[in-house]
């Protein structure tokens, strides 16, 4: 059961940081909009729907996982009692109500700036109630609130990175051959170059607040003894990947695109992006 609970929260995370990162993306990325981008709204809508499956299951596994009684996951008062009368309940809840909400939002609203800044901003409820269930949340005093804001804060960070690439991958799979919708993508390239430093900067800072209340400072020696360990371990290795990306992006990918704007030949620049 324990596995399943895993891969229900990693299905939650995905579509949070999705939905959170993707249209923070439009806003800062593609001021100008861009057209051909009709992949966005049915990606969103995945992801919403995404945590909203995954927290219903999430929350029937979670309810079994702390009765011990697979049975107990369907008795109605039992998930109640988890619902309303835990940190873990009402985190499920109200990660729930705001997918739910953005979900409205992306059939109701057409595509623009309003959508995008109210499904960000729902999205970052989503993801803060992963926080309230996290290891700052079993903290009491300012320790406890200077390790969950630094768990909100790592959660952004890596939903700005993961949103960022989805955009991105859209972007240049999708089928364009206008100049405008070009110099807009390059636009947004160079503008993640910025926001995407700021991100692994927060990552950075964030980890290790994290690291310090969890491994401590005495222990740093002997982090892969212990599969949290190890977990981080993983994690730096997707950070080095990261600043790998991030400069390639600043230093290759970004002027390269430039490059071929000037000399009138964006097709073959989109290319080498791919």
């Amino acid at each position: 059961m324990d596995a399943a609970i895993v891969a229900a929260r990693l299905v939650q995370f995905t579509g949070a940081m999705v939905l959170f990162g993707t249209p923070l993306f439009f806003l800062y990325g593609l001021r100008g909009g861009v057209t051909g981008a009709g992949w966005a709204k049915p990606l969103l809508s995945l992801s919403a729907g995404a945590v909203l499956v995954g927290s219903v299951i999430g929350l029937v596994l979670q309810t079994a996982s702390m009765a011990g009684d697979p049975t107990a996951a369907f008795d109605r008062e039992t998930l109640m009692a988890v619902i309303t009368g835990s940190a873990f309940g009402a985190g499920v809840l109200a990660r729930f109500v705001a997918a739910a909400v953005a979900l409205v939002a992306l059939f109701a609203t057409r595509a623009g700036s309003r959508l995008w800044l109210v499904t960000t901003a729902l999205a970052t409820v989503v993801l803060a109630s992963f926080a309230w269930t996290g290891h700052g949340a079993a903290e009491d005093g300012m320790a406890g609130r200077i390790h969950a804001a630094a768990d909100v804060l790592h959660l952004l960070a890596a939903g700005v990175w993961l949103g960022a690439l989805a955009a991105l991958a859209g972007l240049l799979t999708a089928r364009r051959r206008n100049l405008r919708d070009v110099e807009a993508l390059h636009r947004a390239l160079a503008g993640f170059s910025s926001v995407g430093t700021a991100a692994v900067a927060v990552i950075v800072t964030t980890g290790l607040v994290n690291s310090w209340f969890l491994v401590g400072p005495s222990r740093i020696l002997q982090i892969g003894a212990s599969t949290y360990g190890l977990l981080l371990l993983v994690k730096l290795g997707a950070f080095v990947a990261m600043l790998g990306l991030a400069a390639t992006n600043r230093f290759f990918l970004t002027p390269d695109l430039e490059s071929g704007l000037a000399a009138g030949a964006p097709d073959q620049a989109l290319a080498a992006l791919r």
